[in-house]
């Protein structure tokens, strides 16, 4: 099994798993993963996409022990005295001249099994030892991709080059592409470009970033052209495929066009059984779905299937459900035998900690359903549902659809016509009013009345010295406002008032998510590329 086999056979293994074929994929690597770091590498990283998928303990331990074994698979091929473990200048042109064409893979495929499994120990256990550790394989996988990555340069224009020179190009441009956070993007796009086994998985990485790390961490404003152009020619080759078939569902529900995406949606459950937790991706997007539309039942149906199947976050699944049933009279609520102010109560205790931090959004919705606790005086959380969209930039998608948003508005405004209507002795009554008002200038701006926008925003901010627990709203508020003067052409104005949401506020909800938003804001607003995460 040499390298050019070996690439040829784990070439066939990515095309059956990208045709749902997952156990196939698995038996193709299997025999030779302790002879092939390539056939290693593929077999140990279908674990561990399993392991991440499932949350279950056995598939982390499974995928863990899995990696250790390709480790030391990569390391069989590796130079001795390798590049990173040297003290001395790591990478000279005599030291490159001297690496043979196995070497050089040996360390991108070692690379890659060391950043997998580094995420493996974080969700492994939360104790101090696995954190360190982890970010130590962190560490060392970066210096490495760094270092081929010199090599890559020192190498281009060789005469000696081979179509596996191309491969490990790939690899290279797969890492650095994968950590960087300025040139990422243009490394991921020359990855996807070539013919590597890796460009496959540069494509789906740029997925990844245009459908839900730049709406969710940044502005809301993804490049849908370039994820149509990347998947297009996967979904010529692999129709079926259940992950092609989720991204192109993603990319209509990001253009707006929200029944077809659940139409694909739906085709993308039915195309395979093996891997259920591509289902529960599913089930999350059409729970989102049906909540754009308003559709409460059809949307519970969703969250309620994701608390009885996926392991990936109970905390907010039940929250979603008891959020999405808070929407509805209470005679629609009585038929699915759910009890919201039970479900609210449940949520602290499904809380959990990945390398012993608390998940941002479980902490979010924990604060949230505490206005349940008291057995006595249980406060009802206004437009949850909602507020949990505005979290994950669902208006950003909505918005594009006036219709929907028309609707939304109506929602937002019979709350605030109820909310006018009651005693104002209510500890939460301020916080409840600036949550609607930020709700309402959100859907106003979607429908293009700027200057009503503003006034919702800016009784937010101004109700800031009164707020008692939803504190978030204030800097969330700023940055929306400060979005809604760029949309107005003032520059100047939106600088500053989104300067004044980061530098000014501090240990609230959602913090780093807001950063991340600011950063791509202020990156736009500034002239330069926005570098999201």
């Amino acid at each position: 099994m040499d390298l050019r086999c070996s690439l040829e056979e784990c070439t066939m293994a990515l095309n059956l798993f990208l045709n749902n074929r997952f156990s196939e994929a698995l038996e193709l690597l299997r025999p030779w993963s302790k002879e092939s770091m390539y056939h290693a590498l593929g077999y140990s990283t279908i674990l561990v996409m399993q392991a991440a998928m499932t949350f279950e303990h056995q598939d982390i331990q499974n995928g863990i022990s899995t990696m250790k074994e390709a480790l030391q698979t990569c390391q069989k091929f590796r130079k001795r005295n390798t590049m990173v473990e040297s003290l001395s200048s790591l990478v000279s042109k005599s030291s490159v001249d001297q690496l043979s064409e196995e070497e050089m893979h040996a360390e991108i495929c070692y690379a890659e099994c060391l950043l997998q499994k580094a995420a493996l120990t974080f969700l492994q256990d939360e104790n101090m030892i696995n954190f360190i550790k982890g970010g130590l394989k962190i560490r060392t996988s970066y210096q490495i991709y760094k270092e081929c990555y010199s090599v890559l340069q020192m190498t281009q224009g060789s005469t000696k080059q081979k179509e596996t020179y191309y491969q490990f190009e790939g690899g290279v441009k797969l890492g650095i592409g994968a950590f960087n956070l300025e040139l990422g993007l243009v490394q991921l796009r020359e990855g996807a470009s070539g013919s590597s086994l890796r460009s496959t998985l540069c494509s789906l990485t740029l997925l990844l970033f245009h459908t839900y790390v730049s709406l969710v961490l940044g502005t809301g404003e993804a490049n849908i052209e370039e994820a149509e152009t990347l998947l297009e020619p996967y979904l010529q080759k692999f129709p079926n495929g259940s992950l092609i078939l989720f991204y192109s569902a993603r990319i209509e529900l990001l253009k707006g066009n929200f029944e077809k995406a659940q139409v694909i949606f739906q085709n993308c459950i039915k195309s395979q059984e093996e891997w259920k937790q591509i289902h529960h991706l599913c089930y999350w997007e059409l729970m989102w779905c049906y909540t754009f539309q308003q559709e409460w039942l059809k949307a519970y149906h969703y969250a309620d299937l994701l608390c009885k199947e996926s392991r990936w976050s109970k905390a907010i699944y039940v929250f979603q459900k008891a959020a999405i049933l808070s929407m509805l009279p209470d005679e629609e609520v009585k038929p699915t035998g759910e009890n919201i102010v039970s479900l609210f109560r449940q949520v602290e205790g499904l809380k959990q900690r990945i390398a012993g931090k608390s998940i941002p959004t479980e902490k979010f919705a924990v604060r949230k359903s505490r206005r349940y606790s008291s057995a006595a005086f249980p406060v009802k959380l206004i437009l949850p549902a909602l507020e949990m969209m505005y979290i994950w930039n669902g208006f950003t998608v909505v918005g594009k659809r006036p219709d929907l948003t028309e609707n939304l508005l109506i929602t937002i405004e019979k709350a605030e016509t109820a909310l006018q209507n009651e005693t104002k002795c209510n500890d939460y009554f301020t916080d409840d009013h600036c949550l609607v008002q930020l709700l309402k200038g959100l859907c106003l701006k979607h429908l293009g009345r700027l200057l009503q926008a503003e006034l919702c925003f800016n009784q937010v901010i101004q109700s800031e010295k009164q707020l008692k627990f939803d504190h978030y709203l204030v800097p969330f508020t700023l940055y929306e406002l400060g979005l809604l003067c760029q949309l107005q052409g003032d520059t100047e104005k939106a600088l500053r008032i989104i300067e004044t949401a980061k530098t000014n506020y501090k240990d609230y909800s959602m913090e780093s998510r807001l950063h991340f938003r600011i950063h791509a804001a202020l990156s736009s607003l500034k002239g330069s590329p926005a570098s999201t995460p």
